[in-house]
Order: C-alpha cells, then structure tokens, then sequence
C-alpha cells in the first residue's frame, strides 16, 4: 500500500497499489462529456492518468492546465485527469480554463479507478477523493511509470512521467 500525507499528516488510502511492469488495472470512469472511459477506449495509445483530488483547488488546477499544455507535444499519447468531481463540475471548470487539450474524467460513481490504482482516500476531511498520483499506461496495457505523490499538497514529476510517455 503505498503511503501519502497531506500537509504533513498521513492520509488512509484503501485499494492496491499498482507497480511497474504488472497490467494496469481496468477501471469505469465517466468523461465529462457523460460518456464511460475505460482501458479499452483508446486502445493502441499510451495514456497518462493523472489523478487529483479536486480540480477546484490551486494545486489540482495548476497540474491538469500544465500537463493540457504539454498534451500537443506528444502524438498517440492520451492524458486523462480522474478526479471524483462530477463530470458537470469538470466541464464548467475545462471550460472556464480553456483546458482542451485532455480528458476529464470522474471516478464518483463507484470509485472504481481510486480502489484499482490504490488512492481512494479513506477517512478524514478528504475521503473519497483520490490522491495526487500519475499512471503512465503503454499501449500494451503495461504500466510504465507509477508516482504516488507523496504530499497530495505538492506536484508531480511531470518531467519523469512525460519521459515515460514518449
């Protein structure tokens, strides 16, 4: 089970941590268009699954807007941003930051995604979200990266995931 703290403090996170080089785990998020976003979606591509907890926080928002403007710089690469946010709030929020250029997509349903990759937060004033973590998916279904933020409060390694994706 990976670990992670928000501000310092341990956040509880339930499902199994997913590692480099197993087959990434299926999953049933909806896009904010309404419509399901599985796996087998854009089969033959690589993805990048980025997670946040809210996109209505300064971090959440800082992250889905630089990995949309790096998104035009890698061909047959999809990014996707999981957020439990309701796929209404994700477009309002796309929308109103001109972010086009990736998918939102929302794991409120049955928290499919967060159980799978290991980042449902369980308990405390965040549960049910997910935690910061980013997922590089080959388009063989291997994984190719894994970083589970260790702070929800900090960044990614956007220059380690984006190598993994080209």
């Amino acid at each position: 089970m990976a670990t992670v703290s928000f501000k310092g403090n341990p956040v509880p996170l339930s499902g199994n941590e997913v590692r480099v080089g197993q087959t990434a785990p299926d999953f049933k998020i909806q896009k904010n268009d309404m419509s399901e976003y599985t796996l087998s979606t854009s089969p033959g591509k690589t993805r990048v699954l980025a997670t946040v907890p809210s996109l209505d926080t300064p971090v959440c928002d800082m992250e889905t807007k630089r990995f949309n403007d790096e998104a035009s710089k890698l061909p047959n690469v999809e990014i996707v941003c999981v957020s439990t946010d309701l796929p209404f709030a994700q477009k309002r929020w796309c929308v109103a930051s001109n972010v086009d250029k990736i998918i939102t997509a929302s794991d409120h349903r049955d928290a499919s995604f967060g159980k799978s990759y290991g980042i449902l937060i369980s308990g405390g004033p965040l549960d049910r979200l997910l935690a910061r973590a980013v997922f590089v998916i080959g388009p063989d279904n291997k994984v190719k990266h894994v970083e589970y933020v260790s702070d929800i409060a900090h960044q990614p390694n956007y220059e380690a995931a984006l190598a993994a994706a080209r």
